[in-house]
């Protein structure tokens, strides 16, 4: 997926067996964001900022979904345990990163293994990809995109 590309219609199953489709937010922007797993630190920071700045979030027009090669179970938990106020998507068979291109080669402590890249996707209203961030501030993830998309307002309006 780049920048341009139209997001595939089947998104997947979220944290309450729901179906997620893309037409389910047309009109709406969105941002998908594609993390390695519950309950790691990194993970965890990312989902907490993007909960704390939620709010924020949904001012600005955006829905929010979250994706991981986690199951239901384990995303309903991660989900509990954090307050998330979004949905998240279980890719067990990871053919939403696959479809994405953030299921790649990682390499850590030495060894090599197939893996999620850490990556955010921000939608426009007609499914469209405008914005990808790759290199994703877990810590502070709402406002890292709030300030890509404020700027991007700025730019087009001046």
């Amino acid at each position: 997926m780049k920048i341009g590309d139209k997001i595939p219609e089947m998104l997947g199953v979220d944290q309450n067996g729901n179906e997620v489709k893309a037409s389910d937010f047309a009109g709406k922007k969105l941002i998908i964001y594609f993390y390695p797993k519950d309950n790691t630190p990194g993970c965890t920071a990312e989902a907490c900022s993007l909960a704390d700045g939620y709010g924020a979030l949904k001012r600005a027009g955006f829905a929010l979904l979250g994706v991981s090669k986690d199951s239901a179970a384990s995303h309903q938990k991660f989900a509990e345990k954090y307050s998330l106020p979004f949905p998240l998507i279980a890719d067990v068979d990871t053919s939403l990163n696959q479809a994405f291109g953030v299921w790649r080669e990682k390499k850590m402590a030495g060894r090599t293994y197939m893996g999620t890249v850490r990556t955010t996707f921000i939608i426009d209203e007609q499914g469209i990809v405008k914005h990808i961030i790759e290199k994703v501030n877990t810590k502070d993830s709402a406002n890292q995109i709030l300030e890509l998309v404020n700027s991007e307002q700025l730019t087009v309006n001046s």
